[in-house]
């Protein structure tokens, strides 16, 4: 209990949590629902324990490809770390087609303090019409699910025509 210290007695002053604790991750969503989007039903007694317990880090947090030509083809790597005690799994959210964006990855568990990677794949096109002085600016959000929280994995490009 945080009201009493190791010995028993009753605590003076209150408990600073670390940093890290402290503070929400940035660009998630927390899931409302008890079923999970990523391996369908839990079966866990308790939520709350899990879901302390439980999470992925993105390094980056954030793709940027810069200046890109139009008419190729350019990836990155995205490393997505599971930092819960517990194996976990996810799935991605394929963005939508005239984006140019595609996600690759293999699907299935991902064991605690392992990690896997996405390859994040974009195929530089014109999505508008209109004239914008030869550049053209891309940003979309990738969804990835989770078991307990939605990851997203923000994605920046000027494609160059």
């Amino acid at each position: 209990s945080l009201m009493v210290d190791v010995t028993g007695q009753t605590r003076k002053k209150k408990v600073i949590l670390p940093s890290y604790l402290q503070e929400k991750k940035p660009n998630t969503i927390p899931n409302k629902k008890i079923e999970d989007p990523a391996s369908g039903k839990l079966s866990t007694s308790s939520l709350a324990t899990r879901q302390d317990l439980t999470g992925f880090h993105l390094i980056p947090p954030r793709v940027t490809f810069g200046v890109l030509k139009e008419g190729c083809t350019y990836a990155t790597t995205v490393i997505m770390k599971n930092v819960g005690v517990n194996f976990s799994r996810f799935r991605v959210k394929q963005p939508p087609p005239y984006t140019g964006l595609r996600v690759m990855y293999m699907p299935g568990p991902v064991a605690a303090g392992l990690q896997v990677e996405l390859e994040i794949e974009i195929f530089a096109m014109l999505i508008g019409g209109k004239d914008t002085g030869g550049l053209e600016e891309l940003s979309h959000n990738i969804e990835i699910l989770t078991e307990t929280e939605t990851l997203l994995l923000p994605v920046k490009a000027n494609i160059l025509f």
